[in-house]
């Protein structure tokens, strides 16, 4: 049996391991080995693994899911930024959600005022005056009046405005058909395809043609003829009705006649700057004077 002494030493040397269980050497107990707390007795007080990993384990940091500290090695690359596509889906231009809502109010707006597109619709009853109106501003019939007038024409001064009318609408044909080709508009979902001769490029929407030939033939009528008030009222008042009028029998949605209108006072521009006369053109009056 050990005496007290070293009993009392051992206690003293096994003080510091406060983590041990009882039942271990630094306790006395099983008849362990002195050198065995000499060795518990030389580690540094909290320096215990078990320990050290307890309280690492109920720190704070660790509680919070943070990282540890990076050790010696290389320090692990970071992401990068998302691709330029993501980056673009993710953030929308203005100019594109200002194109998405303007074409969603277009196609509304058209549908709301398309009260002529059939038969049963709100005003089918005047769907036949609104028709009467579209083959006023088709193009065949400006085209064969404007070449009717020139071949009876005795003027020079009237074969010189009714030849630049016939350059205005052959040019407003071309550009409208050029257009209409390149953007490929369907027309309205509630239109009728029962047009007064169709081509194969007014199954587009984009833009309307009766709506450029009557901004175009307008604009040359106000200032090369002369007319009385009234009648040049009228005339506005034909172009405007008659853009109105592709609008409600769903030929056309409403940006449509808009650029159209544009379109047509922008032509006369260049008809203006183009003018045919006989001293630029003197091919062309010789064959309309000659009987």
């Amino acid at each position: 049996m050990p005496s007290p002494r070293r009993s009392a030493e051992g206690r003293a040397l096994g003080a510091p391991a406060a983590c041990s269980s009882p039942g271990s050497p630094a306790h006395g107990g099983g008849g362990g080995r002195f050198e065995f707390q000499a060795l518990l007795g030389t580690r540094a007080p909290g320096a215990d693994p078990t320990c050290a990993r307890l309280r690492a384990g109920e720190s704070p940091v660790h509680r919070r899911g943070s990282c540890p500290p990076a050790g010696p090695g290389p320090a692990p690359a970071l992401p990068g930024p998302p691709p330029e596509e993501t980056r673009l889906n993710l953030n929308p231009s203005f100019l594109g959600i200002a194109l998405r809502s303007l074409l969603a109010i277009d196609l509304w707006l058209s549908k709301k005022l398309g009260v002529c597109a059939g038969e049963r619709s709100a005003w089918g009853s005047v769907r036949p005056l609104m028709k009467l109106l579209e083959v006023s501003g088709h193009g065949i019939p400006w085209l064969l009046g404007t070449l009717y007038c020139l071949a009876r024409s005795d003027s020079w001064a009237g074969r010189e405005v009714l030849t630049n009318l016939l350059f205005a609408l052959l040019l407003d044909l071309l550009l409208v058909a050029l257009l209409k080709g390149l953007v490929r508009r369907r027309r309205p979902a509630h239109n009728q395809m029962d047009m007064f001769v169709t081509l194969s490029v007014d199954k587009y929407s984009f833009p309307s043609g009766h709506a450029t030939r009557a901004a175009l033939v307008t604009r040359f009528i106000l200032n090369h003829l002369v007319l009385a008030i009234p009648l040049r009222v009228l005339t506005v008042l034909w172009a405007l009705v008659l853009g109105l009028s592709r609008v409600m029998l769903g030929r056309h949605n409403v940006t449509d006649v808009a650029f159209g209108f544009l379109l047509g006072y922008m032509q006369y521009s260049i008809v203006d700057y183009c003018w045919l006369s006989p001293h630029n053109a003197p091919v062309l009056f010789v064959l309309w004077s000659q009987p």
